[in-house]
């Protein structure tokens, strides 16, 4: 017979990523009891089947692609990847997807966790059907939080639902390297997982229907674009694809629009992800979406769910969503920040220290979300940005200009020969301060940090002048773009 146990916390948090474990944590040093909610590995899907495994999976070829770029390294430099080795580190990164280690921080934190699937049944009630075989009846003094992260979109191509096709969880655990890789998807994870499969020996073919990066200046997704190409990938962008079939040999074959078509060993489908928010029981109380849409929350700026207090006025502000579930910025260093602010406000308003919505830029808000987003896409030349591009400055309607130039500099030549970079600033021309600026060229990441902090700050230009950057640096390029800029 299944037990039914009762147990009352401060917090219930559904879901036990990245995300959620900064919402528990934070409750916790808040002085407040927390419960974790999770029915697959604790963690999250960044530990082990997105940003980790990813990155683990490019960093050897860029390793190895940057000693071929100096010479001295380039003629010490006689062999091509150890598909073995890499895909040994990828596990090692992953702890071989087993979350023991994830686990330990849980309980040393006084964490307590449940696994098992959550429902909301009722304001603060959470019922979890235990993988233990028990079921579980919880309820939450003051708070639960959504953070079930995201979930791969499915694009409505005929055949697509018949066949057995990779998407982002699959590809960064394969266990071997497709002859022929089929990448549907020109977005961040779509041209990262192209280039690693790529660099790893298969012979890649990425179909897009728009532009490749194309939430990106257009100059910056440019050398992405010559990057992939440099290693092999086929790009076949504006290009749609109608249906996609197994063939007798298992291979599969991909019709796209004219009536070309492409054959392949294996499908990587990465056509962007929405809010995991199904199975949860929010349509119980009062949250839905309109018909034949996904549900999406709408949250204030500690993430407290709008509506949720109002169908349910006697509960006060109980409903949290945060990370991938809160359906912004879909990037885990984001969802850790908003989790972190979310966690502190819960604790805030338990002890009676916050009411309403919080100040922008306090402890408990999510201000960056809408100001100083960093994104960076791990190919090789990497990508990174923060902020607004010039067209989000001009369609949030300010008044803006911006300034570009290649990044040709004394430590970009020192980096690697023949270094090919480039970059942007986005200026408020009312205020004289960043709104956004984007880096394209071989380890760029490095320079995102010093941007975040000049928008999140919002240093004036003719301060920003006064931070002068090493000699020889690529970070460089901060003087030459202000010069350009006139100062």
């Amino acid at each position: 017979m299944t037990a039914q146990r009762e147990q009352e916390f401060d917090v219930i948090v559904i879901g036990a990523g990245a995300v959620g474990e900064n919402v528990a944590d934070r409750v916790v040093r808040g002085g407040l009891t927390a419960v974790l909610v999770e029915a697959e590995l604790v963690g999250g899907e960044c530990s082990y089947w997105a940003c980790m495994p990813s990155k683990a999976l490019l960093r050897p070829g860029t390793a190895l692609h940057g000693a071929q770029t100096v010479p001295g390294a380039r003629e010490a430099v006689t062999r091509t990847l150890d598909v073995d080795a890499v895909l040994k580190r990828r596990d090692y990164f992953t702890s071989n997807w087993q979350d023991d280690g994830q686990v330990k921080w849980v309980e040393e934190t006084g964490i307590e966790l449940i696994r098992g699937h959550g429902h909301i049944t009722a304001p603060r009630q959470v019922a979890v059907a235990g993988l233990d075989g028990n079921n579980y009846a919880l309820t939450a003094r003051h708070a639960v939080v959504v953070a079930t992260g995201s979930t791969p979109n499915r694009p409505p191509i005929e055949g697509l639902e018949n066949i057995e096709y990779w998407t982002t969880r699959e590809a960064t655990s394969a266990r071997s390297v497709p002859a022929r890789l089929a990448v549907l998807g020109g977005g961040v994870a779509g041209v990262e997982l192209a280039q690693a499969y790529a660099r790893l020996g298969s012979s890649v073919t990425l179909v897009a229907r728009g532009a490749l990066l194309g939430a990106f200046p257009e100059q910056a997704a440019e050398l992405v674009a010559a990057g992939l190409r440099a290693d092999g990938v086929e790009l076949r962008l504006q290009t749609g694809t109608r249906s996609v079939s197994r063939n007798d040999d298992g291979s599969l074959t991909l019709v796209l629009d004219a009536g070309a078509s492409l054959t392949a060993d294996q499908l990587l489908v990465t056509a962007g992800r929405r809010p995991a928010l199904e199975g949860l029981g929010l349509e119980g109380v009062g949250l839905s979406a309109p018909a034949g849409e996904p549900l999406r929350l709408s949250t204030d700026a500690s993430g407290l769910v709008h509506h949720a207090a109002e169908n349910a006025p006697d509960a006060g502000p109980w409903l949290y969503a945060a990370g991938d579930a809160a359906g912004r910025a879909m990037l885990t260093h984001q969802g850790k920040y908003g989790a972190r602010a979310t966690g502190d406000a819960i604790a805030a308003r338990a002890r009676g220290e916050l009411s309403g919505e919080p100040a922008p830029w306090s402890g408990y808000a999510h201000t960056a979300y809408d100001h100083a987003v960093p994104n960076v896409v791990f190919t090789d030349p990497e990508l990174a940005n923060v902020g607004r591009t010039m067209r989000q400055a001009e369609k949030d309607g300010f008044r803006a200009s911006t300034v570009e130039l290649p990044i040709q500099v004394a430590g970009s030549s020192l980096h690697a020969e023949h270094y090919e970079g480039w970059a942007q600033l986005v200026i408020d021309e009312d205020r004289k301060v960043l709104l956004g600026a984007t880096f394209a060229g071989p380890d760029v990441a490095e320079l995102l940090h010093a941007a975040t902090i000049a928008v999140v700050g919002e240093v004036p230009l003719d301060r920003l002048w006064h931070a002068v950057p090493s000699y020889p640096t690529i970070s460089e390029v901060w003087l030459r773009l202000l010069e350009e800029y006139g100062l």
